[in-house]
């Protein structure tokens, strides 16, 4: 199996197709990458920026390049001993007229022959939508859409359509009849009986007439094909295109008599699918979503036949060599996720890379399916939470609670987030759900009174509770863990709903499978789906509960709000990281190293300076209350309310020490980031304002008090308090994030970068981090930097450490650290982890490990918290510093190379931590058994 030495992942859209790509290929080889990490690049949505919204997975992107481009970028990427690890969408496409899947469901409905593609319920318990697929896109109410002609009957080379807006649905063939049948008798007088095109419409009306009957799914497809290819030659006769033209116009009415709309309501209800207002998805979805998201419906990704159809191209891409790995989009909502990944695994073969996005919390293991492992969101918070000073939690936490008002405390907000999201978003789940239960209970004696109202109730509290993303309880049982995590989520439940304790009871059996003796095994397969239909709706609510709504309301230290984090776990002190790590290496050492992503909540960067606070509380905590003094001016008054809230105040003003721009300069960029990335965050939060129904006069307000906060001014009081402490937090977070990119090199697994990253991030939440990345500049300071690399390298670190704010310091420590991986790659795939002990006075500032094969050794030493060691502009380097400070090494005795500044350590002294980080602020070690081959040997 190819293991990567390291992948750089790309975000393709229109502007940056295959042929952007090829250009830097060989910069990215340069900089030390060997596999290029792909968004979707399978045929998706017009102009999407993300490719998530696809609506072919057989069809490459034209808008990126198409076929030939792919091809083109594969073969070089290919030349260039590289590898391609490719993300691809098992669980969900977009909803539109665009995806031949759905478009030939909405068209034939149960005569589809990718009938069963969508996770759709055709027999839904709501009449309205039993038999259709539920169309959750009208800005307005139906009544509204229709009366003011905005839902049109329209006909093309495909048949006849009904449009909405960019939205086009195919009309059921068995419904042509009733629009063509009115002007037969006006075309028989103008053009006569025995005209061609006359008799070609009787034709086509005895055909569809006779559609319904005995004809064979193939038969059908013929059939259809061949009346809307004779109906389009058709309306190439000027008689028969106006007679269509008329009928068409009678069909969309006439704005201000409602009565004229009566024809295009009954055809619309004779449909495979029903038009509604968007909203009515939140209480009456009949099929399941991405998230909470209409626009994308999820496929039976488990059903072997749609398997083969959506993956098709994938593996024609494998078998060709054209891509080399996978990364699989959000497995957790598959209904058999690690069947599913049995089946991928069998049909790629074991050579395949593969990789699945999988977030683990409090402790949880990956199930053990056959892959290499997570994309790193586990990662990340470890290597995150080590850089935040746990001690200060207590201080944090009263300094946050004192400034913001908040007074609920994690778990609680928890609760009441995901209980939002149940109320909000995802009733129609919860209905859903509870009315399969229903059935299954109603026939049973200890279940015939649960009311579906209680039901209801308490699936949601089950779901509230849920301390993970999900479990995989299912055919032939589950995991020990599984089984804990249901019962506690159960007993959640019971202490918050004491009033359900007998519907809670009783679905607890279900969802460990305890089944009564009498049961028999049809009756169990009913049992066993309902649980495997619960547990694919649990890490929706834990997504949009927690990530996208409570990581917006508890601010306390928004370094800690990420992706597979826990922003009530404070810090991570060196044991538990070093033990993270011990066992990745022995369990997933293929695994991804993950510090950013297109999902992060802000760049990694940004997260390094943010953790300096954890620090300095005493000056946070003083520094923000001048803040807020200053500004209150420009606090704006709605009713009671004063915007922004102290809360949102208090995020404001994170986020700004964390993002602002290191040339110490702002303009309206960064302007207009900033108030794009506001009202995404407080309608994220859902307390003020929110997506499903905004408070302009509050966003209006907040923006209001960002503008007036960011005038520069010479009158603005506000800078010349923030930016001194901004200076000193931001000179302290690169120092944060040198070690955070060193460890994510050599720590056990495979380090992942995002686009861009090889210099400081500092951007935000989609889509600020999808903005162009300037890979000119990127290419001629790489250029540079290895030319000055060859000729005096201690001239390069001197200039690095001048002038760190370009991050070019950054992307020299990546590109040394990644050419040792390049050249030994087999010490970081399968060397051993090894903690060191540091002693002396700073031990405890100071993360050190080896990576052990056999003699070969790997040292990093990178030091952490650091605010109370160095001033603001001293860099954490030399004796002065460390003082007595030093790493326990048995093999000191032997000869070491720091392959970052080339420098050679020969006696016990330099193993003090002031010879170690003499000239540079981290230091990577190789011993000499290792460095015989080695360009860097001095």
């Amino acid at each position: 199996m190819r293991i990567p030495i390291a992948s750089y992942r790309l975000q393709f859209e229109p502007n940056f197709g295959f042929s952007q790509a090829g250009e830097i290929v060989d910069y990215l080889k340069e900089l030390g990458i060997s596999d290029l990490y792909a968004s979707p690049i399978f045929l998706s949505r017009p102009g999407s920026t993300h490719g998530y919204d696809v609506v072919d997975p057989r069809e490459i992107n034209p808008e990126l390049g198409g076929w030939e481009g792919f091809v083109t970028l594969a073969e070089r990427i290919k030349g260039a001993g590289m590898g391609w690890i490719q993300d691809i969408v098992p669980n969900h496409m977009a909803f539109d007229s665009r995806n031949p899947f759905l478009g030939d469901v909405l068209e034939n409905g149960p005569n589809s022959r990718f009938h069963r593609y969508f996770d759709i319920d055709w027999d839904h318990y709501y009449e309205a939508v039993r038999g259709k697929v539920l169309v959750p896109f009208l800005a307005s109410y139906f009544s509204e859409a229709l009366e003011n002609g905005d839902i049109r009957l329209e006909f093309g080379e495909d048949g006849f359509q009904i449009s909405y807006g960019f939205f086009r649905f195919p009309v059921r063939p068995e419904s042509y009849p009733k629009i063509l049948t009115p002007h037969l008798a006006p075309l028989r007088r103008k053009l006569g009986e025995d005209h061609p095109d006359f008799i070609k419409l009787l034709g086509i009306l005895y055909i569809l007439k006779t559609l319904p009957g005995e004809a064979t799914e193939q038969e059908r497809y013929e059939q259809l094909k061949f009346v809307k290819h004779t109906l389009a030659e058709m309306y190439q006769n000027r008689d028969v295109r106006k007679a269509f033209d008329q009928t068409v116009e009678v069909f969309n009415g006439t704005r201000g008599r409602p009565e004229s709309f009566n024809a295009l309501e009954s055809l619309l209800a004779e449909q495979w699918f029903r038009l509604s207002f968007w909203k009515v998805a939140c209480e009456e979805i009949n099929y399941r979503r991405f998230f909470t998201i209409n626009d994308l419906i999820a496929l039976n990704a488990s059903e072997a036949e749609v398997f083969r159809e959506t993956h098709s191209l994938i593996l024609q891409l494998l078998s060709r060599g054209l891509i080399t790995g996978l990364r699989l989009d959000h497995v957790d909502s598959i209904y058999l996720p690690g069947d599913y990944m049995v089946r991928l695994r069998q049909e790629t073969g074991e050579e395949v890379y593969i990789l699945a996005e999988k977030i683990l919390t409090g402790g949880e293991e990956l199930p053990d399916w056959p892959i290499q492992g997570t994309t790193g969101y586990d990662f990340l918070p470890v290597v995150n939470g080590v850089f935040c000073k746990a001690e200060s939690e207590k201080r944090f936490s009263e300094i946050y609670a004192a400034f913001s008002g908040l007074k609920e405390d994690y778990d609680a907000l928890r609760r009441s987030k995901k209980r939002l999201i149940v109320d909000k978003h995802m009733f129609g789940d919860i209905n859903n759900l509870a009315h399969l239960l229903k059935t299954l209970i109603s026939r049973h004696r200890y279940g015939s009174d649960i009311t579906m109202d209680s039901l209801k109730q308490s699936l949601a509290a089950i779901m509230v509770g849920y301390p993970v993303y999900r479990t995989y309880i299912g055919p032939g049982n589950g995991r020990e863990a599984d089984f804990r995590t249901m019962r506690a989520a159960v007993s959640a439940a019971r202490r918050e709903n004491p009033a359900l304790l007998h519907e809670l009871d009783f679905i607890e059996k279900i969802l460990l499978l305890r089944f009564e003796e009498h049961i028999g095994e049809k009756e169990r397969g009913e049992y066993l789906h309902f649980v495997m239909r619960f547990q694919q709706y649990t890490g929706t609510l834990m997504a949009k509960g927690v990530e996208d709504t409570l990581f917006y309301v508890y601010n306390r230290l928004l370094s800690l709000n990420e992706v597979g984090g826990e922003p009530d776990r404070f810090g991570l002190d060196l044991d538990k990281f070093h033990d993270f790590n011990g066992q990745r290496q022995k369990k997933w050492p293929h695994a991804m190293n993950a510090t950013a992503t297109h999902d992060t909540k802000r760049g990694e960067d940004v997260r390094a300076r943010l953790n300096v606070l954890s620090e300095i509380p005493r000056e946070w905590a003083r520094r923000i209350r001048t803040w807020k003094r200053i500004n209150r001016v420009h606090r704006g008054t709605l009713g009671r309310r004063k915007v922004p809230d102290t809360n949102d105040e208090y995020f404001f003003y994170q986020t700004l020490v964390g993002v602002y721009p290191p040339c110490g300069e702002i303009g309206d960029e960064f302007r207009n980031r900033i108030k794009d990335y506001f009202i995404k965050a407080v309608r994220e939060a859902k307390v003020h304002t929110a997506w499903l129904r905004s408070d302009e006069e509050y966003e209006k307000a907040f923006l209001h008090f960002i503008e007036a906060t960011l005038d520069a001014g010479t009158q603005n009081p506000f800078w010349e308090e923030f930016l001194p402490f901004q200076r000193m937090v931001a000179w302290f977070g690169i120092l944060n994030s040198l070690g955070q990119a060193l460890i994510k090199v050599t720590a056990p697994g495979v380090p992942d970068f995002y686009q861009g990253t090889e210099l400081w991030d500092f951007s935000l939440v989609d889509p600020d981090n999808r903005r162009p990345v300037d890979f000119p500049y990127r290419k001629k300071l790489l250029k540079k930097m290895r030319e000055k690399e060859n000729s005096d390298l201690p001239g390069l670190i001197s200039g690095l450490l001048t002038d760190p704010s370009s991050g070019a310091i950054k992307m020299y420590l990546v590109h040394r650290a990644l050419q040792q991986r390049s050249q030994r790659p087999e010490i970081f795939n399968q060397g051993e982890y090894h903690p060191l002990l540091v002693q002396g006075k700073h031990h405890h500032r100071v993360i050190a490990f080896a990576r052990t094969l056999n003699s070969r050794r790997v040292v990093t030493v990178v030091p952490r918290l650091l605010t109370g060691l160095v001033e603001e502009g001293q860099w954490p380097m030399g004796e002065d510093i460390w003082e007595d400070t030093g790493l326990d090494l048995e093999e000191r005795d032997q000869v070491w190379h720091n392959v970052l500044t080339g420098e050679a350590l020969t006696n016990r002294e330099h193993w003090r931590l002031g010879h170690l980080l003499n000239n540079f602020p981290v230091a990577l070690l190789v011993n000499k058994n290792m460095q015989r081959d080695d360009k860097y040997d001095h």
